[in-house]
């Protein structure tokens, strides 16, 4: 295990890197946690270091006492920040292959998965776990004023760990990008490339019917697109070793770690 500072914007970004044991290169998997990060997918994690992969997981700006202010923008900004580093070589001395990187994603990690894989046809694979559709969120409160204040409460109430921001602020720049940022425009752009999809048949936070049911239909054409929904939670809470043997199927068949 080891943890480098990875540069982004005014703040370096605490991260976790697990490696396998082998001379390497390994292909790497980025692990992107959710909002606010308290579920960090540890366990998928160390599973994909069994089966050959290097594992990243990283904090976002402004996040558990990182420097800077948290905003959804600066969450995409970091994680093309930190493939650009990748590519160019600053995971070299650990055996990681800068050329077989795949990204993982769980709520608004697997928003920010999905927009990052879209930008950079480099990524191998990508699969998004329980994905938050900032998009169709920030839609949906604009034309709802309950749904809008029920976004600002939820979002206050996760702000411990979290710095320069509010639930107010965070919801209207959700609102403001919902048109450039909905994950179902991605799908001309992520045509023929390895997407898993999986979603939580009783999430209340990225309902299945909002979220999940209708990325799967804008994405159905893809002949590279697997997906399931789990009967479990927004968290995966219940099924857990299901989703880490879905994710593990999934980059196997598509980025072997030999």
């Amino acid at each position: 295990m080891a943890t480098p500072a990875l540069p982004s914007g005014d703040a370096l970004l605490p991260s976790v890197l697990l490696t396998p044991a082998g001379e390497g290169p390994h292909p790497l998997v980025v692990v992107l946690n959710g909002f606010p990060g308290n579920e960090r997918n540890a366990d998928l994690a160390q599973a994909l270091r069994r089966l050959g992969y290097a594992a990243l997981s990283f904090h976002y700006r402004g996040s558990w006492g990182t420097r800077g202010t948290w905003s959804w923008s600066g969450v995409q900004a970091d994680v093309a920040n930190v493939l650009s580093l990748i590519y160019d070589g600053a995971l070299a001395g650990f055996a990681v292959d800068p050329a077989r990187v795949a990204l993982v994603g769980h709520s608004l990690g697997g928003f920010a998965a999905l927009r990052a894989a879209a930008a950079d046809p480099g990524i191998r694979a990508v699969a998004a776990l329980a994905p938050f559709d900032l998009g169709r969120a920030g839609d949906l409160a604009a034309g709802d004023a309950a749904r809008h204040a029920a976004y600002v409460r939820d979002f206050d109430g996760e702000l411990l760990p979290l710095r320069g921001t509010s639930g107010a602020a965070l919801v209207d720049e959700m609102v403001a990008a919902a048109a450039d940022w909905r994950l179902s425009a991605l799908a001309e752009r992520l045509a023929g490339r390895p997407v898993l999809l999986v979603g939580g048949d009783r999430d209340a936070v990225a309902e299945p019917d909002v979220h999940f049911r209708p990325l799967l239909q804008s994405y159905a054409t893809n002949p590279a697109l697997e997906h399931a929904l789990l009967d479990t939670d927004h968290a995966l809470s219940d099924r857990r070793v299901a989703m880490i043997r879905l994710v593990a199927g999934f980059l196997g068949r598509v980025l072997p770690a030999g």
